[in-house]
């Protein structure tokens, strides 16, 4: 029996996906083999490769004028990667300090280049994201860097800075769940395996006429514009997570695109929300009602002994990975795409049971 599983990532996929793929593991397409075992050169494995970026260009509405590449490394890498290609001589960078990954990414800037926190939520302990106007942009600005959804904290950018730098968005935790205005950006990246697929990947999208300004005194990896050939794979990239994540992509499109997606994640994670409130306080969320991410729900109960027994009996249920990060403690539901309403009324059927009995 398949449980409900709510893990942070790697992110549960569409059961459909997973019964396609295993029908496919042994003989993709007639070839004989399986697409983990082709050459990344091969017809059959460039089909999926291109057919990928172009699911992924009309899933998320990518204007033409950007670019957009799969790379290994997950979203981490990119945190040296962007401010490598980015920052040039007397450029810095200001950084979005909104939680976890916030202050991850920053920190991997400054040990390259000129970043400081624009903004920084730790003194109000990550419950909330700024507001544009609270934003302080330095001179000599390159670009600002924003985590659209902290999946430690449980909060969400809600609405995007309208500044005038360059924006670059690290989208990794709520990618393709909610459009983006992409005038306002100049990168967006991500790694896969929170909504899209297998870990290993990140997809980043990058305005295409910037490319050319980047720095080219960098290892070969390490350049983006490197990787903007379609002609010219620089080694082998991370094909099974590629292929998966089209599959995905395509059942994406089969549920309503991506605006289906934003009004799926309002829809349940607004029923989890709705059982803290009505909980009458035996449950509590420490983020602030409007930041509060569509992704990842964080909540408590009155105390670490019923926590742990409220995932001890969740498990039982078949609920599974609602341990919070072992950074903040507590309960975290990761709802992402492919979660199912069942396993989401599930939930809110088991946190009222609990409730009942414990309150």
């Amino acid at each position: 029996m398949r449980v409900h599983n709510f893990c942070a990532g790697p992110c549960t996929l569409p059961l459909a996906v997973l019964e396609e793929v295993r029908s496919e593991l042994l003989d993709f397409r007639g070839a004989g083999m399986s697409v983990i075992e082709m050459s990344h050169r091969s017809p059959e494995y460039e089909a999926v490769h291109e057919e990928t970026l172009a699911l992924f260009r009309e899933n998320y509405a990518v204007p033409d004028e950007f670019s957009i590449l799969f790379l290994q490394g997950g979203a981490t890498l990119q945190f040296a990667i962007v401010p490598m290609n980015l920052l040039r001589d007397g450029d810095r960078a200001g950084y979005v300090r909104s939680g976890t990954w916030g202050k991850g990414a920053l920190k991997d800037a400054a040990a390259w280049g000129d970043a400081y926190a624009a903004w920084d939520g730790e003194p109000l302990s990550f419950i909330r994201m700024p507001s544009t106007d609270e934003l302080q942009i330095e001179p000599g600005t390159r670009y600002l860097h924003v985590t659209s959804n902290e999946t430690i904290e449980g909060i969400r950018m809600v609405e995007f800075p309208d500044v005038d730098v360059s924006v670059v968005g690290d989208m990794s935790s709520d990618y393709l769940s909610r459009p983006i205005p992409w005038e306002r950006f100049d990168l967006v990246y991500g790694g896969a395996q929170k909504n899209l697929g297998p870990a290993g990947l990140a997809v980043v999208a990058v305005r295409t006429h910037l490319l050319e300004g980047m720095n080219t005194g960098l290892p070969s990896y390490l350049r983006l514009e490197a990787h903007a050939d379609k002609n010219s794979l620089m080694n082998t990239p991370p094909m099974f997570a590629i292929y998966v994540t089209g599959k995905v992509l395509r059942w994406m499109l089969d549920q309503g695109g991506v605006v289906a997606m934003e009004e799926r994640a309002a829809r349940r994670s607004g029923a989890v929300y709705s059982a803290i409130e009505e909980s009458g306080g035996f449950y509590r969320s420490p983020v602030e009602a409007v930041d509060r991410s569509h992704m990842n729900v964080v909540y408590r109960t009155p105390s670490e002994d019923l926590d742990s027994a409220f995932l001890k009996g969740a498990e039982q249920e078949g609920l599974v990975n609602l341990k919070g990060h072992r950074s903040v403690g507590g309960i975290r539901a990761s709802i992402y795409n492919a979660m199912t309403d069942e396993g989401v009324d599930a939930l809110v059927g088991f946190m009222t049971a609990f409730r009942d009995t414990n309150g």
